[in-house]
């Protein structure tokens, strides 16, 4: 996955972005500063259930009249959204889901990703941009202990203060975790070369 992220920089640093749909919210919101978050919701855990979604809505919409926020919406997210009528205020723009470039040319430049993925965890460590998981566990442990992410569960309290953290720059920096570094592949090669040569 590593090695996919750190090819796709690459290979975005020579892509004409002004086509992606979230360019404008990016361009308007950046100034050559991380000024915007990123939020990403879809586990059943977080978006099923109308109580726990309005508290971790009423969260983001708090963290909103902070930093703006863009939220590439899931269709059952957003199905749930209005099945609630939950209103997430004028500072959340609601687009619909990204294709990988797009998405990552949105992210990687993000104050702040809040999300519930557990590919995102792994990706926000790998470019170290500050990850606020909002699940209460994570099957990718080494991005909470080695790198830029931290579980904040669904309590809408700790969610805002570990944005605010990260806001005031006292957020978590972590590292990106040993052999994280994109030659993965090249590795494995090299040791089945060397096993087919026996």
């Amino acid at each position: 996955m590593v090695d996919n992220l750190l090819y796709q920089v690459e290979k975005l640093a020579k892509v004409e972005t002004s086509g992606f749909e979230t360019s404008r919210f990016k361009t308007e919101n950046t100034d050559g500063r991380r000024r915007y978050g990123v939020v990403t919701l879809h586990r059943p855990s977080n978006v099923d259930i109308a109580e726990i979604m309005a508290k971790i809505c009423g969260a983001l919409k708090e963290i909103s009249t902070e930093l703006p926020l863009i939220f590439p919406v899931h269709p059952r997210t957003r199905g749930n959204l209005e099945k609630f009528g939950i209103n997430l205020g004028p500072n959340i723009t609601l687009v619909g889901p990204q294709a990988y470039m797009a998405f990552l040319h949105l992210w990687k430049d993000a104050a702040v990703v809040l999300t519930d993925s557990g590919g995102l965890q792994e990706e926000t460590t790998a470019l170290g941009v500050p990850c606020i998981t909002i699940r209460e566990n994570t099957e990718r442990p080494v991005t909470v202990d080695e790198g830029s992410n931290v579980l904040a569960g669904t309590d809408p309290s700790r969610i805002i203060a570990e944005v605010r953290k990260v806001l005031r720059g006292g957020g978590k920096q972590g590292h990106r975790p040993h052999l994280w570094d994109g030659k993965a592949a090249e590795r494995i090669v090299e040791i089945l070369a060397m096993e087919l040569a026996r």
